[in-house]
């Protein structure tokens, strides 16, 4: 008999279930009769080196009413899983790493962890593309104002962001002589003390901040690029951007397979890019998300691809 699948996600009541990626992958699973366990960061617990948890058996439906229903609850080792999908949005805390590793004992002991528990302390989403300048805009990561402030000289339309935020959190366009400079590094950097990114401003970002998902280091052919609202810099749909499903370009056909065999080096086999313009921006590998609206606009199955991708190891 196939052992569960566990998942590990945030609240599961809380979710939007037409948008939800961690959800059409968990229907993906149940369509091959695998049973599947919920269970949140805060479940987890160590007992000298074997890593348990509070799981719930859980049945899920595509129903935006009624997506879920949790069935017995049970305190088992971990082992007793074949595959774990770690999908809790950021922040990457001290207790997401602590989570990653007791997920680092229950891959020991023979579990599959996707994403690998220590490429998601190791491959922080913004810093990771630097791994790979040649697809990347004019970058700088820096806890230092004047820094900052001398790159915006040199470009004079710029994007400073946090390191540790998502969903567009906290991103901000700073213009040359932009008189509200100072105070937007002063937050960001927490004067001089925290780091922070700084890129040259990309203007084709208003015709969409892509995102295309990859599996096992293979791009999906389609993407989702993510219209601002007018007035607004940030694309994502967290904060009122649109999606349009288009085909993956040229470009975006060569990003992905720069950056492809690292990914399946680091066991990220489930990976959303963010590109804009000619531009890789973001490598998400904590909970990347668009799968649902990439399915609904093609004949695409995308969480069906993967699983399909991670069944061998179950």
């Amino acid at each position: 008999m196939l052992k569960p699948l566990g998942v590990i996600m945030d609240l599961i009541a809380a979710i939007n279930p037409k948008k939800d990626t961690t959800l059409a992958l968990l229907l993906a699973a149940q369509q091959r009769n695998w049973p599947v366990v919920y269970m949140e960061i805060k479940d987890l617990f160590l007992i000298n080196d074997r890593p348990y948890a509070h799981m719930r058996s859980i049945e899920v439906k595509d129903d935006q009413e009624s997506w879920f229903a949790f069935g017995k609850e049970t305190i088992a080792p971990l082992s007793n899983l074949s595959v774990i999908l770690m999908r809790k949005d950021p922040p990457v805390d001290m207790h997401y790493i602590y989570a990653t590793q007791l997920l680092d004992k229950a891959q020991q002991q023979g579990v599959f962890v996707v994403n690998h528990p220590q490429s998601l302390r190791d491959c922080n989403e913004k810093l990771f593309t630097l791994n790979f300048p040649q697809c990347c805009p004019p970058s700088l990561v820096t806890t230092h104002i004047k820094t900052a402030k001398e790159f915006l000289l040199e470009h004079q339309d710029i994007i400073a962001k946090p390191l540790d935020g998502m969903g567009g959190s906290s991103v901000f366009r700073i213009h040359a002589n932009d008189p509200n400079c100072n105070v937007i590094l002063e937050t960001l950097t927490t004067h001089n003390r925290s780091f922070m990114m700084v890129q040259r401003y990309i203007p084709e970002v208003l015709a969409g901040d892509k995102r295309i998902i990859m599996i096992n280091g293979e791009p999906i052919p389609y993407g989702l690029a993510r219209i601002a609202p007018a007035g607004e810099t940030r694309a994502n749909l967290a904060v009122g951007g649109t999606g349009k499903v288009v085909k993956l370009t040229e470009r975006d056909r060569w990003i992905c397979q720069q950056i492809g065999s690292t990914l399946r080096e680091k066991g990220l086999l489930f990976v959303g890019i963010d590109v804009i313009g000619d531009y890789l921006t973001e490598i998400n590998i904590t909970s990347p998300t668009g799968v649902r609206e990439i399915d609904a606009e093609t004949q695409l199955n995308i969480s069906a691809q993967f699983i399909d991708a991670i069944f061998p190891n179950a």
